[in-house]
């Protein structure tokens, strides 16, 4: 069974399940979610406080997510390929949801160097 996460602002309430959200991205006091439907929503939040919030209503899954530098989560579940000197990132659901970022070469070296961690743990 999938969590849910339940966002409520002055104006709006989104509740989504945790595994459809792809990556957060934010621009100042908005942070836009995409999800594996290639959907995407923008709240008035900002990053920290929808980190905030996946950290209190998450149990599960909120190890799941990774916050990459000031202006992007990631969900770790659809990380595809990294290639840190080109600073990009691409997140895929393997079917229908590709996204390429891009990222610093510092922050994608430490998510490179923390899976191959998980790895050499199994």
């Amino acid at each position: 069974m999938s969590e849910y996460l339940i966002i409520s602002t002055s104006v709006d309430l989104m509740r989504t399940a945790s595994d459809s959200i792809v990556f957060v991205s934010s621009d100042g006091n908005y942070s836009s979610f995409m999800f594996t439907s290639g959907d995407s929503r923008i709240v008035t939040l900002q990053l920290g406080q929808v980190e905030q919030l996946i950290a209190k209503q998450l149990t599960n899954t909120r190890s799941n997510f990774i916050r990459l530098g000031k202006s992007l989560i990631i969900n770790r579940n659809y990380i595809n390929y990294i290639n840190v000197p080109k600073q990009q990132l691409v997140l895929s659901d393997e079917h229908s949801s590709t996204h390429s970022l891009t990222a610093s070469r510092e922050m994608l070296r430490n998510l490179k160097n923390i899976i191959e961690k998980e790895l050499e743990q199994q």
